[in-house]
């Protein structure tokens, strides 16, 4: 761990039926905190049930309330890009300390994010040396695409999730990063949730849950590890 940073804590829920078989990390957004997400868990846990979820707060306080992964004033590539980095090492250390916890090699590991946390999930995931088996993203952003890695056949599918009424984070944001990563060698796909703002749906909630546990079953494997399309 980078010297000064703490080491990340934040709600959990066991595996419903036995020991957990794999783990799934989500990522809260900016000035949220980790019961933010852990929410969603149980709405998964039918199509999961050996799954364990972790969902930590961010590094630091946030001004006023919750926790951010990084500090943001406004949505410049550069600023996100430095974000991302100087957190990485938070959450990838917290990545590996709940693997071992649960007694869990790394290539059971899927993530899930919104907004922020969508940024560091797909930021860390994919420079992991082993990548995890899948990464969903809510409203959320590609930060630091200039620096990318070429994906391989290893590269995990992705999901990507936007309301089109998000004035937050732009939906263009979702599409410009389905077309990064896809060109990176990701299998990524995308919904547009009609009318929602900077939130997540029914439906997102709903595909968010079917994708993760295709992904765990191999479903998701493409031969060209090159495509970008709508999920619907």
């Amino acid at each position: 761990m980078v010297f000064g940073q703490r080491a990340l804590t934040g709600p959990r829920l066991p595996a419903a039926r036995g020991s957990a078989s794999h783990l799934v990390v989500l990522c809260h957004g900016y000035g949220a905190d980790g019961n933010d997400l852990i929410g969603l868990a149980p709405h998964w846990q039918r199509l999961l049930p050996t799954v364990a979820f972790a969902a930590p707060n961010g590094p630091e306080r946030c001004p006023g309330a919750g926790y951010q992964w990084f500090p943001i004033s406004r949505l410049d590539p550069q600023e996100m890009r430095k974000g991302v980095e100087a957190a990485a090492n938070s959450l990838d250390d917290f990545l590996e300390s709940e693997l071992k916890r649960l007694g869990l090699p790394p290539e059971r590991l899927l993530l899930a994010g919104f907004s922020q946390g969508t940024m560091m999930s797909l930021h860390v995931g994919l420079r992991r040396p082993h990548k995890p088996i899948a990464i969903l993203g809510y409203s959320g952003m590609l930060a630091a695409a200039d620096s990318l890695p070429v994906l391989g056949p290893d590269a995990p599918p992705i999901l990507l999730v936007h309301g089109d009424a998000d004035t937050m984070i732009p939906v263009d944001a979702m599409f410009a990063a389905a077309g990064a990563l896809g060109r990176a060698g990701a299998l990524v796909q995308w919904h547009l949730s009609r009318g929602m703002g900077h939130s997540i749906d029914a439906d997102g909630l709903l595909l968010g849950g079917a994708f993760l546990a295709m992904a765990l079953r191999g479903y998701l494997k493409h031969p060209s590890g090159q495509v970008s399309c709508p999920l619907s």
